[in-house]
């Protein structure tokens, strides 16, 4: 008897087996279930689950399947996902294996990472505007693709019992859902009802709760009355406000001591945003991505008008759309409640001001308790849940740019924290495990695992007792998660920054090395590790202020830079700070230090007479007593502005730099002056012909733009000095200089038509909040070459 075609062993399909291990960003994400139904389809048996490194897996089948089922894992992964690496090998054939199956999560050491938040996704959004569903206005709707991870958990690997959620019992319908590997919401560890989930409660100011049937109707009610809210989010509260009622703008201003320091605005949705800023169509991709950051955006002129007092004297404004389903569902209550999601694709006009809901220099608030405590006297309600923040985490900030180069992500990072935090940044090589602390202003932490550098959350200026303790919670925390102890810790120079004493203490505690990074090298080591360059490059380092080695104030210096190695090869030519501490919040200071190098000291009582100072002013800087020198371009921002009268006194850090910027912006290119600048014997850069031209213009914003346009060229003139002497052609810009969107620009543009190898910090922000990542890439070469 003859076997029918096809049956026969010779063309029986041979199977086999295969061991993968998926690395990356593969739990909380749906990753499993994606696998389980690409094994369906395949025709694969086998089973996958989650451990401490990422998510493993075994299938069997015939070889062409198996092949398709590594190429789909590459190609089709779920959203949130991001695959580091897959590695994979046969194994032994298991006859008796049928089927496939999501296993039980392993432990074992930890090598995977925790998914960021992520904003609502939009099969959730037509479940939470669906009236006939179960999760209607649900304000905690969430699935694989959307929700709270990062902020909602405390340990790997992700799983409920890990989590805030560990405390909400599902009931038998998400029961349902979370156990079926073919639901969205399959191992969906936020998952919740109405039924089960988190509840609202709304509270006056004085902590007392409100018997309120819907909490959400009666937030709006109180926003539309005036009244500023503290509105519980992922990771923090914010402070919201009817961003078109002056009077509640104001009211925010005094009672949170902010100044002029501009607001954030959220609207409903692109569509609204159109209505305040000229949106390119990288803004409009920022402001809708899943990670929601605040988008800086150009300024429409009607703003000023209507949104008075959000963004005084500034360009842009910062833009963001809703996160969260509970911000969904208080745009949804002012658009009247309507069914489906059309009413998102339709400009709103509810504008709400949204900022971080903290005490001037404190941290971000989280707990509810500690928001009636720290917010009172600020906000005139509460709006709370019960779900707990186990993670503080503040929102993103980012501006678009142009694409200088291919594959350059086409944005800036301000501040770099929710939705982006705890993403890996790959480095060069493998290293041993470094913790870094980063500076004192805009505070970040750095560990570093095998090829990765994990930059936390924004922790903020450690100006106080709660911002040190949080910077010793992040430290815990990511060596927690990461289930890490670093073999070193690396710290800015300065030894009296809080930063560098908690890296002194943990380094005692731990018997391990602490190094002290000088803070220029640092940024241009940032821009090296994260660009993965190798080997020796030039640094332009222009910021604020950071400790030199010879114990002075640095701020503009052109660095040699070669691992743990940094060569300074000129700087800015220095001005003195009378009285430095002042000289840093107010311009007038440094504009007077600069007529008095000029030899115009005279001047400095009539120019700035509503300075109660300005009449010993000339004198004290011809004792020179109390004006420590510093190189600082910071200070030569403020001088200029202080000389324009365009910002005498600032309110917030940053302030003149901003409003000049913003002056320039606004009128508009003109051509460098020549002979603006002085590149001196030793290689230093004196701007000193540009100052003496803007102490005598009437025009403030085309002296705004003369000065822009000559510290590019000048900038430019200076680095090609050092490209000769040295034979070196690839540049790192950093500094908090660089997110001067005029400057780095026109920099960026001029040396790269040189032909120069231009890189710029892009995954992580120029200013201090990069420091981290820099002083972890040292302290490694530094490791690497004690043990080489």
């Amino acid at each position: 008897m003859h076997e029918e075609y096809g049956t026969s062993p010779r063309n029986r399909p041979q199977l086999e087996r295969r061991r993968l291990t998926v690395r990356g960003v593969v739990q909380g994400v749906g990753f499993r279930p994606f696998v389980y139904r690409l094994a369906q389809e395949l025709d694969l048996s086998g089973w996958v689950r989650n451990d401490g490194s990422g998510v493993e897996l075994e299938a069997q089948g015939t070889a062409g399947n198996l092949s398709a089922l590594v190429a789909r894992l590459h190609g089709e992964a779920p959203p949130l996902a991001s695959i580091e690496r897959l590695d994979s090998s046969l194994c032994e054939l298991d006859p008796n294996d049928r089927g496939f199956t999501i296993s039980a999560s392993q432990g074992g050491s930890v090598t995977t990472s925790i998914a960021h938040d992520s904003a609502v996704c939009d099969e959730c959004l037509h479940e939470l505007f669906d009236p006939t569903g179960r999760r209607w206005r649900h304000p905690f709707i969430n699935c694989t693709q959307c929700g709270p991870r990062y902020t909602i958990t405390r340990g790997l690997p992700y799983d409920r019992v890990s989590t805030s959620m560990a405390a909400f019992a599902q009931c038998p319908e998400c029961a349902d859902e979370y156990r079926n590997p073919l639901h969205r919401r399959f191992h969906a560890e936020p998952n919740a009802c109405p039924a089960c989930g988190p509840r609202l409660s709304l509270l006056e100011a004085y902590g007392v709760t409100v018997a309120s049937h819907d909490p959400i109707a009666d937030t709006l009610l109180r926003l539309l009355c005036g009244e500023i809210v503290a509105v519980k989010g992922l990771g923090g509260y914010h402070l919201m406000c009817d961003a078109r009622n002056p009077e509640a703008v104001d009211r925010l201003r005094q009672r949170k001591s902010r100044d002029d320091k501009p607001f954030a605005i959220m609207v409903a949705n692109t569509a609204s945003a159109r209505h305040w800023a000229q949106l390119g169509a990288v803004d409009e991709s920022l402001l809708g991505s899943p990670e929601r950051p605040v988008v800086l955006c150009d300024k429409r002129d009607t703003v000023d008008a209507e949104l008075h007092g959000v963004a005084p004297g500034l360009a842009w404004i910062g833009l963001m759309l809703p996160y969260t389903p509970l911000h969904y569902l208080l745009f949804h209550d002012f658009a009247g409640r309507p069914a489906g999601t059309g009413w998102l694709r339709t400009a709103q006009e509810l504008a709400l001001v949204c900022t971080s809901a903290n005490p001037g220099g404190e941290p971000l608030v989280t707990g509810d308790r500690e928001a009636t405590r720290r917010l009172m006297g600020i906000a005139d309600a509460y709006l709370f849940h019960d779900r707990e923040i186990v993670v503080r985490c503040d929102d993103s900030v980012v501006r678009s740019l142009p694409a200088a180069r291919a594959g350059d992500l086409r944005m800036q990072f301000v501040r770099r924290s929710r939705g982006y935090t705890p993403r890996a940044l790959r480095l060069a090589d493998k290293g041993e495990p470094v913790m870094a602390f980063g500076g004192l202003l805009k505070n970040t932490l750095c560990m570093t695992r095998g090829d990765e550098a994990f930059l936390s959350q924004h922790v903020g200026d450690l100006s106080s007792a709660g911002a040190c303790q949080a910077l010793d919670e992040v430290a815990s925390h990511l060596q927690h998660i990461l289930t890490l102890t670093p073999v070193a810790v690396a710290h800015d120079l300065n030894p009296d920054f809080p930063s560098t004493l908690a890296a002194e203490a943990l380094a005692e505690r731990l018997g391990i090395p602490a190094f002290p990074v000088q803070h220029h090298h640092a940024h241009i080591a940032a821009v090296q590790a994260e660009h993965r360059h190798q080997g020796p490059i030039l640094g332009l380092a222009l910021d604020g202020s950071g400790l030199g080695t010879d114990g002075k104030a640095w701020g503009g210096e052109l660095l040699q830079v070669d691992g743990a190695h940094f060569n300074r090869l000129g700087h800015l030519a220095p001005l003195r700070q009378p009285d430095a501490g002042k000289s840093e919040r107010e311009p007038w200071r440094m504009a007077s230090s600069v007529l008095h190098r000029l030899g115009r000291g005279d001047e400095i009582a009539d120019r700035f007479h509503n300075e109660a100072a300005s009449w010993r002013m000339h004198e004290l800087l011809e004792a020179g007593t109390g004006c420590p020198p510093t190189t600082s371009l910071g200070r030569w921002f403020d001088a200029a502005a202080g000389l324009l009268g365009v910002c005498e006194r600032m309110g917030y850090e940053g302030e003149a730099a901003m409003r000049l910027e913003s002056l320039a912006t606004r009128f508009g290119g003109v051509l460098p002056m020549h002979q603006g600048w002085q590149l001196t014997d030793s290689g230093d850069l004196d701007l000193l012909p540009l100052l003496s031209a803007l102490a005598d213009e009437h025009n403030p914003a085309r002296g705004a733009s003369l000065f822009h346009a000559t510290l590019a060229t000048a900038l430019e003139s200076w680095v090609l000095q050092a490209v000769d002497t040295t034979g070196i052609r690839s540049v790192a810009l950093s500094g908090g200089c660089f997110l001067n969107r005029l400057l780095s620009r026109d920099l960026s543009r001029r040396l790269s038509a040189r032909g120069l190898d231009v890189l710029e910090a892009r995954q992580v922000p120029p200013n201090d909040g990069g420091l981290a990542l820099g002083q972890a890439h040292v302290a490694r070469h530094i490791l690497h070459h004690c043990n080489s």
